[in-house]
Formats: C-alpha cells, structure tokens, sequence
C-alpha cells in the first residue's frame, strides 16, 4: 500500500502575520506552552513554519528592514506537538523521542530568501569590528540551487535544513538555563534578553517571565544550526515534559558551518515532513550526563545520505591569534574568525565586495574544521569554500591575478579605448580605476554598457568609497 499523503497538523497562512495564524505560534522555550496538536508515532504529519522574523525582511533591494528588525521576537516556531504512542500514551520525561526528517523545502509560492548581517547596535555577528552595518542579499531558488543578484557570478545547491528542532524544557532545566546565562550575562554580555515574548493572555505573561530565548542550542535540541540535517537526517531529541512537546522553525535553504553573519542562512519560509518514535527510557540508556545532573544531555544526531557533492575546495586556515597580533591559548572561536577572515581577505580578489563575501561564506555549502586542538598556544581552524559554486577560475595564479592600483588611473574615454583594444588584441588580464571626478552620476551605467560591448570579458562592479573599480578577466 502506497504511503499515505502527510497530515499538515500545523499549517501556515503567507498572507498573515504570526500572531494571525491559525494555530498559535511561540518564539521562548517553557514547559507550560500548550501543545498546538497532537502525533502519533509513525504517523507521517507535516509542520509548516514562517520564516525566523515572521516575515519582517522583504523581497527587495534595501537592507532598511534587517537595521531595523525586532529581534526580541525571534524566533518564531511551529508548536509544540504532543507526541504519544500507538495507545495514546504520551512520550514521559526519560524517554528519547526520535524524529526523522523525511521531506523538506522552501513553502509553494513562496521560493525565495535572504542572508543578512545585523548593525553592531541591533545584534551584529560574528565580525562586527570588520562589517558593523547591515547588509541583505536575496536569494532565488530553482530547485535545488540557489542564486542571488546581489552575489552575481555564484550558483550552488541547497541542503535544506531546520535550524531549530526541540522539545520542551522541564522547569527544573529551565530554572538551570535562566541561571546559568543571567549569570553570564550579569558579567558582560548584556544581549540575551532572556524573558521577553509576545504579549498576550495573563498566562502567556507569568510565561514570559520564565521562557527562556531560542536563540543558542541548548539540552532539548534547539537553535543547533547544523546544516547536514536535512531529507533522511533523524534527530534524538531527549524529553522532559509528557508528550515531548516538540517545536520547530527557522528554516534555511543553505547555509555555511558557523552561520557567521548571525543571520547567516539563507533564510525561508517552509515545511518539514517528519515521523517520530519513542525510545522508552532512551535518555539514560543512550545520552551520558556531562554535568552536575541527569538533565545535562544533549541530543544525537545522524545524519542524512543526501548532500551536495564537490570535488575541489580552497581552504583558508587561521590560527588563535587575533588582528591585534595577541596570542590567545587554544581559542578555537579566535582561529575560526581568522579562518574566514582569510578566506574574504582572498576572495575579495576576484571582483567581490569584502561584504559580499561575507554574506557567501554565511550560506554558501562551505565546511568548517577544528583541524588541531591539542597544540598549544594555538588551535587551527580552517575554512573550506567549494570552488565550483563561482562561474569562474579563484585558484592563485597568473590568470587570475589582479593588478591593483595601477599608477596611471585612466578617464572614462580612455578606458573605452583601452576596452576594446584589449578584446581585439587579447591580453589575459586588465584591472584600472577611474579618477574620483569621474564618477559623476551615470557613470556606472555608461562602463556597464561599454564592458557588455567587449565580447569575452567577465566583469564585476563593486563599488569603493574612493573609486569605481573594475576587474576584468579575458576568455
């Protein structure tokens, strides 16, 4: 008998905003959120989900709404579900509650998304030093790729994922959260917002109270951001509450190891096809406290057989020494920074922004390693970037070497005869900048049109405060 079709038992409405679904959505863990419906194990169901800002960042082409964003009400998730067996009796704190990822994607009319980075005074991310204002790129998707207008020149598919996935909290975990990060945020980082959630009923204000944020991966699962969690993938989530009260959203269509802008995926609207089971007193059989008490898992995760296939990678390693030159001891987070700093610093090369690089290592399938933790002072970190996601060469060599600041900076006619003397003669390379006066308004627009005319060139037109650059390759 043919598998039957999936039970949509939390759908979603593009048309309303969050607080207008039909089911209730939540964006804060607790263990008195009611459950919005109920599963069986086996039974395949659908959960649809709203993009993680509940549709705040727009198809367009200004990064006005990521400044701006309200993230105190991240992240919006789809749930709880109450998850019971084939008696009716529900998952009990102890059990492990296995859920399997058997289809996934971007909601129909819907395919479409964006990477962004938040302004240092509304969140930031990982290099805020280096981009403190906000960025977007929006990406499109043809089925499984993904392409963007604002990174032109890359194309590269997408290994779908949930980024968070999670059950409930017990209140004896949720009063260790609410513990342990007031107090790391009484000592300096003042940015967890920890009790803040929709307003709403006198219940839903006791709750908020309590709730804990969405935004780290914790014990229930949570915001893990782990990218090869896609079509096959099962995840061992353990229970605290009767029935599991399983949660889930954030979803991304493709996104690097680390995230690194912070809104780094490429972020969407979409839906998960799941099946669960339960795993009678599967947290002491299989999960191994690694703290103070038998709360103190974490889930297991195993991963799916489907995932995008690359043969050639450039890979950029960094050390746990920062910009200033200070050693720091086996600080794996510094040398990963280095890492991605070295790869934007080298692609940066080949026609693109620094931001724009920034926003690709976010998303783009790129591969994040602790390559060496046990030689001190310094651990290594490396960052590998697929070079077939670019439409052309970015290995180092003559070919693709940029002559920078040329001495002799040309004028707008000169460039056009230089132009098309290098399409008739040939010559492998041509990089020359504009004089700053030459930049009077539809300059952009008359070199775009004269590089279109010259018949085998590639070009890239970043935009730098002090020139109009432009790089050019030759077949």
């Amino acid at each position: 008998m043919a598998p039957t079709t999936p039970t949509v038992v939390v759908p979603i409405d593009l048309k309303k905003k969050p607080n207008e679904q039909k089911l209730t959505l939540h964006n804060r863990w607790h263990p008195e959120i009611p459950p919005v419906a109920e599963v069986k194990v086996g039974e395949l169901f659908r959960v649809e989900m709203v993009d993680f800002t509940g549709g705040a960042i727009k198809d367009n082409d200004s990064a006005i709404d990521v400044k701006t964003s309200d993230l105190s009400t991240v992240h919006y998730l789809s749930g709880p579900i109450k998850v019971v067996d084939e008696q009716g009796i529900p998952a009990k704190p102890g059990d492990l509650l296995a859920v399997e990822i058997c289809n996934l994607g971007p909601l129909p009319g819907d395919e479409w998304g964006y990477t962004a980075t938040f302004d240092r005074e509304n969140g930031g991310g990982f290099l805020t030093d280096h981009f403190p204002c906000a960025t977007k790129a929006i990406w499109y998707f043809e089925g499984i790729y993904a392409y963007s207008p604002h990174i032109p020149g890359v194309r590269f598919p997408g290994l779908t994922h949930p980024g968070i996935i999670g059950t409930a909290p017990s209140m004896e975990l949720l009063k260790i959260w609410n513990e342990r990060e007031s107090e790391l945020e009484e000592t300096g980082l003042q940015s967890l917002k920890l009790c803040e959630i929709q307003e709403g009923t006198p219940e839903w204000k006791k709750i908020a109270m309590e709730a804990a944020r969405t935004i780290p991966g914790r014990e229930n699962g949570g915001n893990c951001d782990i990218k090869n969690l896609s079509r096959g993938s099962k995840i061992y989530l353990p229970v605290f509450v009767d029935g599991a009260n399983l949660s889930t959203g954030d979803m991304h269509f493709s996104q690097g190891d680390g995230e690194v802008t912070f809104c780094g995926a490429i972020e969407m609207s979409g839906f998960l096809d799941l099946k669960c089971k339960i795993i009678r007193g599967g947290m002491k059989e299989y999960l191994t406290p690694m703290g103070p008490t038998p709360l103190h898992v974490n889930p297991i995760f195993e991963i799916g057989p489907v995932e995008p296939r690359f043969s050639e990678w450039l890979v950029f390693e960094g050390i746990s020494v920062d910009e200033s030159g200070r050693q720091h001891y086996l600080d794996a987070t510094v040398a990963y920074k280095r890492a991605v700093l070295n790869a934007i610093d080298y692609l940066s090369k080949f026609g693109y922004s620094k931001e724009q690089v920034y926003l690709l290592l976010s998303c783009c399938p790129c591969e994040g390693r602790i390559s060496g933790i046990v030689d001190s002072p310094n651990a290594v970190a490396t960052l590998a970037v697929p070079t077939a996601i670019f439409d052309q060469d970015c290995k180092a060599s003559l070919k693709s070497l940029f002559l920078n600041n040329m001495p002799n900076l040309l004028t707008v006619t000169e460039l056009k005869i230089l132009y098309r003397a290098v399409a008739e003669f040939g010559p492998r390379l041509v990089v020359s900048e504009c004089r700053p006066e030459e930049q009077a308004s539809g300059t952009k627009h008359i070199l775009t049109c004269m590089i279109k005319e010259c018949i085998g060139i590639y070009y890239r037109l970043p935009i730098f405060p002090e020139a109009l650059c432009f790089q050019l390759i030759l077949g």
